[in-house]
């Protein structure tokens, strides 16, 4: 997967935003072979216990999908965070998933902040290497 700098800068300020709760929201670009993020829409996160779980509302989730696909992007997948764990699907998070050839990253805030991404099979989450781009604007 190709991340431009800024998109992970922006997917790392939503986490720290959000902590100590879960922040969700949607990878938006162009599916690949690699797919390519080209921006995020962030999302609320509707979990019951948000300090351990994202769930995003059904009526946002809709709506968000919507018009990424007006404005003729592609969703790439989601992303959530992990406030104090590591950037790794959880047991939870497999137990959860359900768009299958769909990404989900994970950013962690334990330590110094990463992020991971995986495509979920519909049995199991296969890791995928990210590609950072460009210098933090955004710009490849």
């Amino acid at each position: 997967m190709e991340l431009p700098r800024g998109v992970r800068d922006d997917i790392v300020a939503h986490a720290r935003a959000g902590a100590p709760e879960e922040i969700v929201g949607v990878l938006v670009g162009e599916r690949g072979p690699p797919d390519r993020v080209t921006r995020i829409e962030r999302a609320t996160n509707a979990a019951a216990t948000p300090e351990t779980r994202y769930e995003l509302d059904p009526a946002e989730q809709l709506s968000l999908l919507e018009s990424v696909e007006s404005a003729g992007d592609e969703v790439i997948g989601f992303y959530h965070s992990h406030p104090n764990g590591p950037a790794g699907p959880s047991a939870t998070d497999a137990d959860r998933a359900t768009w299958d050839g769909y990404v989900y990253a994970i950013v962690s805030l334990a330590g110094e902040p990463s992020l991971g991404a995986w495509r979920w099979t519909g049995e199991a989450f296969e890791p995928l290497a990210v590609s950072v781009t460009g210098d933090g604007d955004g710009e490849e």
